[in-house]
């Protein structure tokens, strides 16, 4: 998310939606801040970051969600970003505001749009069409970051409170047109589902009862504690592949950063950092276990990583930028996600045979994250456009 917060912004330990220490913020800056100590505060941002809402684009939409209304109806339009790429606007609920945070192998991509009265709603894009599929009984706000080809729906919903409280957002499930609170840890207030794999198994992380964050997995009516690195004390889970292997962050006893992890075979593994750098945190993996993320470099900045075979590599930027973060991969080892541009402005980003492509934006727009990208190559994510603050978005190759 570019100019207004961004959803890996959102979920680095604050740094890549944290990251204010890390380099400024201005117009091209999705809300990154990039923190050092670890407090319960630095590490509700932290998690909070990689919601696929930001609380500030949240905050931002429900100010000026009056004064952007378009005339009426869904906008479908097509934007060529280039010779490859084209960007299809998703619509929006009558909010106008929207976002898509996961898409499966058919196609169907889900996320979260503002209802009219500035609420957020779950949202699925399919056909052309935007379904409004609501929250948690007695929620008022809830957003989808992930969907398989089941059709199965996961996210969180807020309930029981003021939404922007830390403590009352409830992992959740929407399946057959139900959608079911997931439970938490034992004494925890708050629970998030950040992915679900083919086989129905849920990652995501919960607030056990000692208020700390934990790396959880959702299975069979279970919430599993996944613990965290040797030492440490909070630990969030942002990705799962359909073998199972969990990745996300945790702090240890040998750094006071975070540090990307891959779960499998119960046991956690620390994937460390790029050179010169001190923290990282993954966000998604794919079914040949290569794992992508975000990861500090030796000048304070944070980049893209692909980690495979035990080795973690730095994606770099976009030309000019100092910021990137990778947030979704393919079996094809696709890599999506956003970067700064020579502007400062984000971008929505493929990176594939070593190169980096900026995926262009909705007309009128200044940003643009990309979120998950299925087998099909087809991306999800949101840009800016020319009458909302942001619009669910599709990049597809021309044919």
């Amino acid at each position: 998310m570019a100019s207004l917060l961004s959803v890996a912004s959102l979920s680095k330990h604050m740094s890549r939606h944290t990251w204010h220490a890390c380099g400024p913020v201005g117009d091209g800056d999705p809300g990154h801040v990039s923190g050092k100590g670890i407090t319960m505060r630095s590490v509700f941002k932290k998690i909070r970051r990689a919601h696929s809402v930001h609380r500030a684009l949240i905050a931002f939409t429900l100010l000026t969600a009056a004064a952007l209304q378009p005339a009426a109806g869904q906008r479908e339009l097509h934007h060529p970003t280039g010779p490859s790429f084209v960007v299809k606007d998703l619509g929006a609920l009558p909010g106008n505001t929207s976002q898509a945070s996961g898409i499966n192998e058919r196609g169907r991509a889900v996320g979260f749009s503002n209802v009219a009265n500035g609420d957020q709603h779950v949202a699925l894009y399919e056909d052309g069409k935007v379904t409004d599929l609501g929250t948690l009984p007695g929620g008022t706000n809830a957003t989808a970051n992930g969907i398989n080809g089941r059709g199965q729906i996961i996210g969180w919903s807020a309930v029981g409170g003021n939404e922007q409280a830390p403590l009352n957002e409830h992992a959740f499930l929407f399946e057959h047109g139900v959608m079911t609170d997931l439970g938490m840890l034992p004494g925890g207030k708050t629970s998030v589902a950040n992915a679900i794999n083919e086989r129905g198994q849920v990652a995501g992380w919960s607030i056990n009862a000692l208020t700390a964050t934990h790396a959880v997995l959702f299975e069979k009516g279970k919430v599993i504690d996944l613990g965290t690195l040797p030492g440490g004390f909070f630990s969030a889970a942002f990705g799962i592949n359909d073998r199972g292997e969990v990745v996300g962050w945790s702090t240890s006893a040998t750094s006071g950063a975070d540090q990307a992890f891959l779960y499998e075979h119960g046991e956690m593994t620390n994937l460390g950092t790029l050179p010169g750098g001190n923290s990282s945190t993954a966000f998604a993996l794919n079914n040949r276990g290569q794992v992508v993320g975000q990861a500090a470099v030796a000048n304070g900045y944070e980049h893209a990583f692909l980690y495979e075979h035990g080795v973690m590599t730095d994606l770099g930027t976009l030309p000019g930028g100092t910021i990137s973060v990778a947030l979704g991969i393919n079996d094809r080892g696709q890599v999506v996600g956003e970067s700064t541009d020579a502007s400062g402005n984000f971008r929505a980003f493929l990176y594939e045979h070593g190169v980096m492509t900026d995926l262009g934006m909705l007309p009128g727009g200044n940003s643009s994250v990309a979120t998950a990208i299925n087998n099909r190559g087809e991306i999800a994510g949101y840009s800016g456009t020319a009458f909302s603050p942001w619009h669910a978005t599709l990049w597809t190759r021309e044919r």
